[in-house]
């Protein structure tokens, strides 16, 4: 077993599981949506990002390119949720809350396709 992809593995899975769980709910239903479990699919991606420097493959290309999509939108997302309630200091509504949960669903998406990712490169390897 080699532990580097088990690590790597751990955190791409997380990740996504992360951005799921704070993608579920109702759109513009503000108390449905966590800013703790946000920020922590922020940085669940920032270290896949990490971990993926310096794969040479094709495939960890495309790895990097997935983790630096979702890791954008995530940023994004916590950008305007920042903006909204601390900068401008007025509370959360649901078009804001829904511009948020949209953000963090195309970083949904590009988990999924990273995980896929994962799991075909795992399935060529076994070969």
């Amino acid at each position: 077993m080699n532990l580097e992809k088990v690590i790597f593995g751990f955190f791409v899975i997380l990740a996504c599981t992360l951005n799921a769980g704070f993608f579920l709910g109702e759109i513009d239903v503000v108390h449905a949506h966590n800013a703790t479990e946000l920020f922590a699919a922020l940085v669940v991606n920032i270290v896949v990002v990490i971990l993926k420097i310096g794969d040479r493959t094709q495939i960890g290309a495309l790895q990097m390119a997935t983790s630096l999509a979702a890791t954008l939108q995530l940023v994004l997302s916590c950008m305007v949720w920042l903006w909204h309630v601390q900068i401008s200091g007025e509370s959360m509504d649901a078009p804001t809350m829904a511009t948020i949960v949209s953000l963090a669903g195309g970083a949904l998406l590009a988990n999924v396709i990273s995980v896929i990712l994962l799991i075909g490169e795992t399935l060529r390897q076994t070969r």
